[in-house]
This record gives C-alpha cells, sequence and structure tokens, in this order.
C-alpha cells in the first residue's frame, strides 16, 4: 500500500510542481499512462470543487484524495505482488550486469525483458510492468551520488527541532523551536510550541509558508518522529500521513537525512543555536507562550532584515517562481 501512495504522491509532484508531460513521466516512472492520466483527472477533480464552491468546500476532501491509497477493480485478475524475494533477485541480476559491465561484456547483459523471463521461469507470478518499474527505481537509487551543494532560490529549506527554556509566568518551562532555514540565501524563521506533535509541526509550516509567501521545492527533515513513520531499509524511510498531507497540499517535495548525517541539513543545525541566542539571550521571562512568540518572531524578522551578510528580507519575496500556498487554512 505504501508503495503505491508514494507511487501517486510522486507521479502528481511530477505533474504539479515539475510540469512534466504524462508522456515523460509514464517513461520515467514505468507506470502505465491510464494509470498516471486516473490520478491528475482524480486531483484536478477535487481542485475544481473546491474553486467552485470558493473554498465552502472542505479541503480535508482534497487532502483526503491526494494522500488516499489508489483503489483498483480487480474482478478475476490474478493477484501480483512485489515481494522482497523478487526484488531481491531483480537486484542480483542488476549486479550480474553491472559485473558484466566491469569485465567489458556490456552486451551480454540482461535487459529488463530477459530480468522478467527470467523470474517467471522461476516461479515469480509478477508483470512485466513491476518489474520493469522496479528495476528503474533501484537504478536511479544507485546512481546518487553526494556533491557540494550548490542551491537556486526557492530550492530547499531545511527544517528541525530545537529546545528552549524560558520563564512563563515565573515558571521555568521547556519549549519546542521549530526552525526553518533556507539553503539558498540562508533565511531564517522559527517558532514556539509546546510539543513536537503532528498539529504543531503542520502549523509551523503553514506559518512559515504565509511568511515567506510561497513554497519552497524541497524540504529536508531529519529521523523525526513526526515525518519518519518507520525505517523500511537501511536507507529508506516511510514517510508520516501529517508529512504526506503536507507535501500533497503545498505541494512539495521532501527528503530525509541520512541517520547521523546532520551535516546534510547544516543550515539548519547552526540556525537552531543562532536563533537560541539571538531571540533569548537578552530576555527570557515572559507572561504567557503568546508574548514569547509574538517577541521570537519580531527578533528574527528584526535579525534578518539587519543581517550585513546579505539583505534577505527584500530578496524572499522573489525566491517562488513556481510555489503556490493555500493561505490561511492549515492542513
Amino acid at each position: 500500500m505504501m508503495i503505491l501512495l508514494k507511487q501517486k504522491q510522486e507521479i502528481l509532484l511530477m505533474y504539479l510542481r515539475e510540469e512534466r508531460s504524462q508522456r515523460e513521466i509514464a517513461r520515467e516512472t514505468g507506470v502505465d499512462r491510464k494509470t498516471i492520466r486516473k490520478y491528475i483527472r482524480a486531483y484536478e477533480q477535487k481542485l475544481s470543487e473546491l474553486k467552485k464552491t470558493n473554498g465552502s468546500l472542505d479541503r480535508g476532501e482534497l487532502i483526503r484524495e491526494l494522500v488516499e491509497v489508489p483503489k483498483y477493480r480487480v474482478n478475476n485478475r490474478k493477484k501480483r505482488v512485489m515481494t522482497e524475494e523478487i526484488e531481491q533477485r531483480i537486484q542480483d541480476y542488476l549486479r550480474e550486469n553491472a559485473e558484466k559491465r566491469r569485465q567489458g561484456v556490456r552486451k551480454q547483459q540482461k535487459k529488463p525483458m530477459d530480468i522478467f523471463e527470467a523470474l517467471k521461469s522461476e516461479g515469480f507470478s509478477v508483470s512485466y510492468s513491476t518489474v520493469l518499474r522496479t528495476i528503474r527505481q533501484l537504478e536511479k537509487k544507485a546512481k546518487e551520488a553526494y556533491i557540494k551543494g550548490t542551491y537556486t532560490p526557492g530550492d530547499i529549506c531545511e527544517f528541525d527541532w530545537g529546545e528552549v527554556k524560558i520563564k512563563i509566568g515565573g515558571n521555568l518551562r521547556i519549549f519546542q523551536m521549530a526552525v526553518f532555514t533556507s539553503a539558498y540565501g540562508n533565511y531564517r524563521m522559527a517558532y514556539l510550541f509546546t510539543k513536537q506533535k503532528t498539529e504543531c509541526f503542520q502549523e509551523a509550516h503553514t506559518l512559515f509558508f504565509q511568511e515567506v509567501g510561497g513554497v519552497y521545492r524541497t524540504m529536508v527533515y531529519d529521523n523525526m518522529r513526526v515525518a519518519v513513520k518507520r525505517f523500511v531499509g537501511p536507507s529508506e524511510k516511510e514517510p508520516t500521513e501529517g508529512l504526506l498531507k503536507l507535501s500533497m497540499y503545498y505541494q512539495f517535495g521532501f527528503r530525509f537525512c541520512n541517520t547521523r548525517r546532520g551535516n546534510e541539513k547544516g543550515h539548519v543545525e547552526r540556525s537552531v543555536e543562532v536563533i537560541r541566542r539571538k531571540a533569548f539571550a537578552f530576555k527570557d521571562a515572559f507572561e504567557s507562550l503568546e508574548e514569547a512568540n509574538a517577541l521570537f518572531v519580531s527578533s528574527l524578522r528584526r535579525f534578518e532584515s539587519e543581517s550585513p551578510a546579505e539583505p534577505r528580507q527584500s530578496k524572499r519575496r522573489n525566491l517562488f517562481g513556481s510555489g503556490t500556498a493555500f493561505s490561511s487554512t492549515s492542513p
């Protein structure tokens, strides 16, 4: 189910954010164009209903359509699934191909159809389209490399939680800072919450997107509980429903850092310490959380506008050429 849900999300983001054609999406993902057309039409129908009612339609309906696992009429069709055993055999064949390339016998590699036929001969029940899609996903993952990052406006924003101790009504309490930092320009913003709950996670994103007037193409997270539901493998993580709702509602992509690799979101790692010091080094006692949050946000705005490194306040209004955001309603 999660594979189908991730597939649906990937297709809609490619169509909505990257403006890819259905033919391009089918070629890259290996998904049948009829399935792709079905996803897109369902989304556009829900969005059209929302616009016709001038927002009176429950936006939760649109969210549910986006994060709902696709349903299929199976009738008497034989069930075909991609099991871990089948995926392992495909990986074996791909490693065999890699070894042949190293030995200089590239022309004797197995093509996707050859792998499909080999799996059938071994007694596995799986369709060719499923095999092809799995091969493309595995090869795409294998091609990933890590190089020094270069960023463009509106491209990447990192998120992290941090703790701060302040006095509310004379009592010392611990609060959670939801911290955002753009990779380009290093623009910072943060909000205070009582806990690291899904509702706080979603509200923080809504407030931030309203603050900057747009939505970044990619959000980066570590292995926080509100973002990662569970680990599927050594490097694969299953996103939470709360993150999926945010991603599809605001149309941004996301990725997770590898375990114990804080450098992969180094911008926000440094921002947590900087923000905590700039906001509360001179005043750390308040009558209410609302008062603390108001000072917190105003201090950050002042700090960003006065920073000599870069005029971020004027620049940030031009960061989001292709980004869109629903204004005031939190998902």
